[in-house]
């Protein structure tokens, strides 16, 4: 492969003629350039030490809650995020997603992966819209339109699955028709374009750098997840669509890797401060959104979004059209149509749940914890001061292994209960709030501060 070349040294501009079109291959990296990010995280060290007292079990139980802390360990500052999405996921079916190199293939991987991010997508932004979009033989298609119903577009993958991938992509084509996509949805959102690429070369009709300049004018944002070796054009669409940020352009390792990748488009981006123009737009902006309430009819009728005869639904607070399901935009009078539990479910986006800090032997010591306060496990018994040098080897198995507590606990620092790493890891991703602190929140004088 050309990127793993180190005497390989060819501009990103060297264009040839493949059927008629102008194709570019990507995968090239100047003479003597130092090792990526991302290829210098795949050289690992899977030594295992032991611990002090010869045993490994303490150390690869730390490792274990390091690796499922990292996770977790993100900036959870209050900050404006757009929490209203218009999202355009663009998958490659070129033949390179045939390769075998993720199992049991590319394609099928990344179908499987699709499926669970439309869940998490949705489950995370309620309010949000996407649609699916895909690159064949230099074309880009249109695998399922822009909506809110996520069932809609796990239907499609599953018939996209069955497909065999063939020809080679085009990124100029596929991001023209994204922005005709995202052409007429509402300012007060943000538009953004995800691409799972496994080429190393786009087919492209034309000048893909004019298409850049489109996505620009249109305050479209790229984010790609590269498949096979990092490539010049890729980091280019996305810093110039980011202001800057190259977090936004990332080749996945292995297969956990690339799930974490696709899971992390999940979080609503931060809203730029530069973009000064479109928050003064926005100030005095309102949002008209309907709360409807679901209904039983004692003949079935026919739905507005999709013609078909059901018996419940929800009414248009305006026009009072039928739609199956919510959140939904009302085909007659296009008002958005959601629930009250949407927005709460994406208030937590706006305050997250603070990070929660490890406990040493000294705080279990003080605090006297012996079980989890959320599910009640026990935590590992905290070693007497007495105990000499049996205290002294057990606490060394634990703080050998960097990023985990060595005392197994992790401590709210708002209400000072201690959990372990499981109830960590379920409270910040799925809960999004603390036990602790919910559980005190209905004593007098007591305020529900969330961990914030």
């Amino acid at each position: 492969m050309a990127d793993s070349d180190p005497e390989y040294d060819a501009g990103s501009d060297d264009d040839v003629r493949v059927n008629g079109a102008s194709s570019r291959s990507m995968a090239s990296r100047p003479k003597g350039r130092e090792r990526a990010t991302w290829e210098a995280s795949a050289s690992r060290n899977w030594e295992l030490q032991e611990g002090a007292d010869g045993d490994i079990e303490g150390v690869y139980a730390g490792r274990e809650e390091a690796e499922k802390r990292k996770k977790l360990h993100k900036d959870t500052t209050p900050l404006q995020r757009g929490i209203i999405r218009h999202t355009i996921l663009m998958i490659d079916l070129s033949s390179a997603m045939t390769e075998k190199d993720l199992r049991p293939t590319r394609h099928l991987l990344t179908m499987t992966y699709t499926i669970a991010f439309i869940r998490e997508y949705f489950e995370q932004n309620p309010i949000s819209q996407l649609g699916i979009l895909g690159m064949h033989d230099g074309l880009a298609i249109r695998v399922s339109d822009m909506s809110g119903n996520p069932n809609d577009h796990i239907n499609a993958i599953k018939v996209l699955r069955g497909t065999d991938p063939k020809g080679n992509p085009s990124l100029q084509n596929g991001l023209d028709m994204a922005r005709a996509a995202l052409y007429h949805t509402p300012s007060h959102g943000t538009r953004e374009v995800v691409i799972i690429l496994g080429a190393l070369l786009t087919s492209d009709p034309g000048d893909i750098h004019d298409t850049i300049k489109a996505c620009i004018k249109d305050k479209i944002r790229v984010n790609i997840i590269g498949l096979a070796a990092q490539m010049h054009i890729c980091a280019e669409i996305c810093r110039k669509t980011n202001q800057g940020d190259e977090n936004c352009y990332n080749v996945a390792l292995d297969e956990v890797h690339y799930r974490e990748l696709l899971m992390g488009i999940t979080t609503p981006p931060v809203v730029r401060a530069s973009d000064a123009e479109a928050q003064k737009r926005n100030q005095a902006a309102l949002l008209m959104m309907g709360f409807p309430s679901r209904i039983v009819e004692e003949k079935a009728t026919l739905c507005a979004c999709h013609g078909n005869l059901t018996r419940g639904g929800y009414l248009c607070s305006r026009c009072k059209a039928k739609v199956c399901n919510l959140p939904a935009t009302c085909p007659t009078c296009d008002l958005t149509l959601i629930l009250s539990t949407h927005l709460a479910r994406s208030y937590h986006h706006l305050f997250p749940l603070q990070n929660w800090v490890e406990v040493s032997w000294e705080r279990a010591r003080q605090k006297g914890s012996t079980q989890c306060y959320g599910c009640q496990a026990p935590f590992p018994a905290v070693p007497r001061a007495s105990d000499g040098a049996n205290g002294e080897a057990h606490e060394k198995t634990r703080t050998r292994v960097e990023g985990a507590s060595e005392s197994s606990r992790y401590e709210c620092e708002t209400c000072e209960n201690h959990f372990c790493i499981d109830c960590d890891v379920f409270c910040h991703e799925t809960v999004h709030n603390c036990p602790g602190c919910q559980s005190n929140a209905h004593l007098p004088g007591v305020e529900a501060a969330n961990g914030a």
